[in-house]
């Protein structure tokens, strides 16, 4: 077996296809055009560096409320696609509920190794942490979601030592969703992602949330589609109790009817991810 009950490349790439009975690119011009509307109706801070690098930007939605909390989001792609451009959309229902937005862009692989994704990802947070109050926010209310990729990248954010590393605060982090995530990184070596991850073993050890201590005390929710393959609510229970084997404050949950990217429609107005994220700052 190359992983777990998966004996070849063929069924360790059908159990992390996402995209069965998808038009992918229907999807992302959808995404686009959602998110070039909230571009022109939310009031917009586009493209604020958070790093030396072209990539390392982030688009941030006002709330309005100064002094109110901050909310970062994490897109997805496989950690080899996709932007921050796509993905405006998903702050109108989070900026009508009074929360800052900013929704992250990151270098992809091959590009990049994949640890420099990871490290992105902190550098984000950490940038958003020491010069918030420059964009009105109250950077100590500090929150965080992902969605595929970026639910990976969430989890690979409770892991890191922040006053170690960074001399911030390990509680600077409220609470973290994280939607569809991967948090074994396993089998993708042996899937048609690795010629462009060109994961290693360290890389699996160091990056797999699974195989990694939660080091920050937030509050976690962990959800998947249940019309995802099996292996989405898989990785997510066992991602759940590896949390709750530390004592980690965790929930999970299942969302029936919800496949791979329908599961984003939840951060309309009024949706489940916006009243989620919301109590991570009552």
């Amino acid at each position: 077996m190359l992983y777990r009950h998966l004996a070849s490349q063929e069924e360790i790439d059908r159990a992390y296809d996402p995209m069965r009975g998808r038009d992918g690119a229907a999807l992302v011009a959808d995404w686009r055009a959602r998110s070039a509307r909230s571009r022109e109706t939310l009031f917009l801070t586009p493209d604020v560096s958070y790093g030396p690098t072209l990539a390392e930007r982030m688009d941030v939605f006002d709330s309005g409320i100064e002094g109110g909390p901050v909310h970062l989001f994490f897109h997805g792609g496989y950690w080899r696609a996709l932007g921050h451009a796509e993905f405006g959309f998903v702050a109108d229902g989070l900026v009508a509920a009074g929360i800052t937005v900013a929704v992250v862009n990151y270098a992809l692989c091959p590009a990049v190794r994949f640890g420099e994704v990871v490290r992105q990802s902190r550098a984000a947070v950490a940038w958003m942490h020491r010069h918030g109050a420059s964009l009105g926010v109250d950077p100590t209310r500090l929150s965080v979601s992902g969605h595929s990729a970026g639910g990976h990248l969430c989890a690979m954010l409770l892991a890191n030592r922040w006053e170690e590393e960074y001399g911030l605060p390990d509680d600077l982090i409220r609470g973290a969703l994280s939607i569809s995530g991967l948090y074994d990184l396993s089998p993708f070596p042996w899937s048609w992602l690795q010629p462009k991850l060109q994961l290693t073993g360290r890389d699996v050890a160091d990056y797999s949330p699974l195989h990694q201590p939660c080091r920050v005390p937030a509050r976690v929710r962990l959800v998947a589609g249940g019309e995802e393959s099996d292996e989405f609510a898989r990785q997510m229970e066992a991602q759940a109790a590896h949390l709750r084997g530390q004592g980690c404050e965790v929930d999970s949950a299942l969302l029936p009817g919800d496949d791979h990217f329908s599961i984003l429609d939840h951060y309309r107005p009024g949706g489940r991810f916006v009243d989620e994220i919301a109590a991570f700052h009552r």
